[in-house]
């Protein structure tokens, strides 16, 4: 099955932080695996912007260093020489003046501009300001905020006043690099497009909802940024809350930027407030590796690796629906996905020994992206009627082929609707406020107290706590697996 690539239009990106992790990891390789793609123009130019005292030269070697590094499959491509010639550098101080003369001068009128901030969000005010101040963004410049936007309600209204004193809200990209994942945006595709699971898409047959990011990995390296942040911030108030969004909203009008994203303001809006009791907060112990305590160097450190929390949607379509959501560090596989899990027949003519399931729509998103369809059929065989549980698997590796099995990069796709102009899949400055008005009081009640999180060993599925929150609902979590 071949994709169709759409050329974008003649741009100008200005990367500001490319010389950090995310610019190296991410960016600059989804970059590149577009270029390689055919899918920018000749004139199409990228821009590094970064305090280091870089030239061209230096700078395109670097770049080419972190293809080699995060992409090595693609490390002797022959499209990486012409990657490299649409490169440039300068040297720029976000604070003060340096560098931004330059720029404005190398800017180019007529073609798409858009500013990408891969920087602490204590910079966007003063990059933003600048921008302005020295003519460097044309009236329809677009800038991409990276996360965390904020971190509460108060900090998030403020640089939203910051951003929108200089740029409209129809040129401001809030990336959630989620909402780029193939599997994400196939869940609209799934629930939108099909007749089949429409209908059934509400409290009348769905039992509950859970979703479930798993990562092996702890946080070192990230120690200093993390024990500030959190599980609940770094992860559940923007990836896990688009996610919950995406399965709750109703149907928008048109599939049209400010239509999908007013369904999912309605969403966040209609959450109840979680109680004590249904919020479960975790911390990894020391195993083969250290504890969160020694991988952020803070013994007394009350801030929770993992998280897990039952909430409520106050509407028609979900009333008495729970969505269940967990994610967390060092645990038993990376894994993400969704799961929704569909009531029992209201009357089952097969005896209980014939082993009768739940059907389940499980959504994979990482790793083997895809979708699985769990339904009951007759095990073969003589002897009775008994019951199995088999999947309809659609791997996208498996059904799209090649296509399937080089899925692109979150970042590939959400760049190029920069490029576009498309904001679907951005989130709107109400949308981020909204959440953090329903996380901040959680996260207020653990400022407040003095508990501290519940300690789970590396390599499990988290405290014990996280899989009672499902046991006295009668309900089990599903087996995290890869």
């Amino acid at each position: 099955m071949a994709s169709r690539l759409i050329q974008v239009d003649d741009f100008d990106l200005v990367i500001f932080g490319a010389t950090g992790d995310l610019a190296r990891r991410k960016i600059l390789p989804a970059l590149f695996r577009r270029h390689a793609a055919g899918q920018f123009p000749p004139d199409a130019r990228i821009i590094g912007a970064a305090r280091s005292p870089l030239d061209d030269a230096a700078f395109r070697k670097d770049v080419a260093a972190a293809i080699a590094e995060f992409d090595p499959p693609r490390a002797q491509s022959p499209e990486l020489p012409g990657f490299l010639e649409r490169l440039s550098y300068i040297a720029i101080d976000a604070g003060g003046d340096a560098g931004w003369p330059d720029l404005a001068a190398r800017m180019r009128k007529g073609v798409v501009q858009a500013f990408y901030l891969s920087v602490a969000p204590s910079l966007f005010g003063d990059i933003a300001r600048r921008l302005a101040d020295h003519s460097v963004a044309g009236a329809d410049a677009r800038i991409v905020a990276e996360k965390p936007f904020g971190r509460d309600l108060d900090t998030a209204r403020a640089l939203n006043r910051t951003l929108v004193r200089h740029f409209a809200e129809a040129q401001i990209y809030r990336i959630d690099h989620y909402l780029g994942k193939e599997t994400v945006q196939n869940l609209m595709a799934v629930r939108f497009a099909n007749m089949l699971f429409e209908p059934l898409w509400n409290a009348l047959y769905i039992d509950h909802v859970q979703i479930t990011v798993a990562e092996t990995v702890g946080v070192a390296g990230r120690g200093a940024y993390y024990d500030h942040a959190g599980a609940m911030r770094d992860m559940v108030q923007n990836h896990l809350m688009q996610l919950v969004c995406l399965i709750a909203m109703e149907p928008p009008w048109h599939f049209d930027p400010d239509a999908v994203r007013d369904e999912k303001l309605k969403v966040i809006r209609a959450l109840e407030p979680v109680a004590p009791a249904d919020v479960v907060r975790g911390q990894y112990a020391a195993g083969a590796a250290p504890s969160y305590a020694q991988d952020v160097d803070n013994p007394h450190s009350r801030t929770e690796s993992f998280v897990a929390l039952k909430l409520r949607i106050a509407n028609w379509r979900w009333q008495g629906v729970p969505f269940y959501l967990r994610t967390g560090k060092r645990l038993l596989e990376r894994s993400s996905e969704i799961a929704v899990v569909f009531r029992e027949p209201p009357h089952s003519i097969f005896d209980d020994s014939a082993g009768h399931k739940a059907n389940q729509l499980v959504i994979r998103l990482q790793p083997n992206e895809g979708i699985n369809l769990k339904v009951m059929i007759k095990e073969p065989g003589p002897g009775g009627m008994r019951l199995v549980e088999v999947p309809l698997d659609m791997s996208f590796a498996e059904a799209l082929g090649p296509e399937g099995a080089d899925m692109p990069d979150a970042y590939e796709r959400l760049i190029t609707d920069v490029i576009r102009g498309n904001q679907t899949l951005f989130m709107r400055g109400d949308e981020v406020e909204a959440a953090w008005a329903w996380i901040d009081p959680i996260i207020a009640s653990w400022e407040n107290g003095s508990a501290r999180p519940e300690p789970y060993q590396p390599g499990s599925s988290g405290p014990d706590e996280a899989l009672a929150l499902m046991h006295r609902d009668g309900r089990r979590w599903r087996e995290i697996r890869a």
